[in-house]
C-alpha cells in the first residue's frame, strides 16, 4: 500500500476521535466559564444579603453595647437582597418562571444570628384543591443550645456572651464568661479554652444537623419539579466554618444545576460585619469593569463581584470608579 494511502486512512480513522475531542474539549471550556458566572453571581448575592443583614430603621435594633456583634438580624432585607442580585446576575430578572425553577436548585439558606440562627427552606402546604405545594419560608430562630453531664443549661452567643441555667440550685445567669463564672458552679464555665471549644462545636453541628435534614427533605420537592438530582449537604471544611460563625452571616446552598454532562453544586458564606467594614462593588458599565466602595456610594447597576479590597478587584481586572461618575 502505497504512503498516500496509508496517511488517507489513518486520516480517516483518526479525525473522528480528534472532532469528539475537540467538541468534549469545547464542552468542557463552556462548562468551566459557566461554573464561574455561577459562582459570580452566588457570591455577589450572599454579600448582597449579608450586607442587609445589618441596618435596622430603629436605634433599638442596632448593636448593643455589651457586643458588637450582638444585632438584630434584618431577615427579610437579606432575602430581598439576595434574590434580587442572584436575579439580574443569572439574566432572569424578569422572568417570575425562571425564577421559580431557580429556586428549586437552593435547598436551604441559613442566617447565623448572635443567639441562634434561621432557616430559610421548603415547607410544605396544601392548597385550595387539596393537593401539596411547597415554598420557601422562615423557620422560628434556634438558639445556640447546650446541655452538660449534669443537667447545666448553656445559651451560646457568637462571642463569650452566655446564658446558664442551673437546675440544682434554680438559678439563671446572664452574662459574659468571664464576669459570671466565679459566681457559677457550671464547670464550662470556668475553663476558658473549653468553654471556647464546646461553644463553636455547639453552634456548628446544630446548623449541620438542621441543614441536612432539611436539604435532604429538599429531595422530595424537586422530583415534583421533574428534578433527578439527589441534594446533600456538601463537606465544608472546619476552617470554614469557624470563619462563618465569628460574626452574623448568611449561608446559601445552589445545587443541582445541569452544566454540560454533569451539576453545578456550590455554597457561598458572607459574614455581615466583615462586609461592613470595607467592601468594593464590581460592576460592568459599557463592557468596562469598574469597581467603588460601597460604604461611599452605591450605583443602579447590579453588582457582578464583590472583594475586600482594592488590590483584589484590580486582580480581577476592574477599575477604580469616582462616587461622582455613579450619579
Amino acid at each position: 500500500m502505497k504512503i498516500t494511502s496509508l496517511a488517507a486512512a489513518f486520516a480517516m480513522i483518526v479525525f473522528p476521535f480528534f472532532i469528539i475531542n475537540q467538541i468534549h474539549a469545547d464542552g468542557q471550556k463552556l462548562s468551566l466559564r459557566t461554573e464561574m458566572r455561577y459562582n459570580a453571581a452566588i457570591d455577589a448575592a450572599v454579600q448582597d444579603a449579608a450586607l442587609m443583614l445589618i441596618p435596622n430603621e430603629k436605634q433599638e435594633f442596632e448593636a448593643q453595647y455589651e457586643s458588637a456583634k450582638n444585632v438584630r438580624a434584618n431577615l427579610e432585607a437579606a432575602m430581598d437582597a439576595f434574590y434580587r442580585t442572584l436575579y439580574v446576575n443569572f439574566g432572569i430578572a424578569d422572568d417570575p418562571q425562571a425564577q421559580a425553577l431557580l429556586d428549586v436548585y437552593i435547598p436551604a439558606i441559613v442566617v447565623i444570628g448572635y443567639d441562634g440562627y434561621y432557616l430559610y427552606a421548603d415547607d410544605e402546604f396544601a392548597n385550595r384543591d387539596g393537593e401539596p405545594e411547597s415554598r420557601h419560608v422562615w423557620y422560628a430562630k434556634k438558639p445556640y443550645a447546650y446541655r452538660d453531664a449534669a443537667g447545666n443549661s448553656l445559651s451560646f452567643t457568637l462571642d463569650e456572651f452566655v446564658t446558664a441555667y442551673e437546675p440544682g440550685t434554680q438559678t439563671w445567669r446572664r452574662g459574659f464568661r468571664r464576669d459570671i463564672a466565679s459566681s457559677s458552679a457550671v464547670p464550662l464555665l470556668q475553663d476558658a479554652a473549653v468553654f471556647e471549644q464546646v461553644r463553636r462545636w455547639t453552634i456548628v453541628s446544630s446548623i449541620q444537623g438542621d441543614l441536612q435534614y432539611y436539604i435532604n427533605r429538599h429531595n422530595a420537592v424537586a422530583k415534583r419539579y421533574g428534578v433527578s438530582y439527589t441534594f446533600t449537604l456538601p463537606a465544608i471544611s472546619g476552617e470554614e466554618w469557624n470563619n462563618t460563625i465569628q460574626d452574623v452571616g448568611v449561608i446559601a446552598f445552589v445545587q443541582g444545576i445541569p452544566i454540560g454532562d454533569r451539576y453545578y453544586n456550590n455554597y457561598a458564606l458572607g459574614g455581615a460585619r466583615i462586609v461592613k467594614r470595607g467592601e468594593f462593588a464590581g460592576i460592568v458599565a459599557n463592557g468596562i469593569k469598574y469597581y467603588y466602595r460601597r460604604s461611599e456610594c452605591s450605583s443602579p447597576l447590579p453588582t457582578q463581584e464583590t472583594f475586600q479590597s482594592e488590590k483584589e478587584a484590580a486582580r480581577n481586572g476592574y477599575y477604580p470608579l469616582a462616587c461622582s461618575n455613579l450619579q
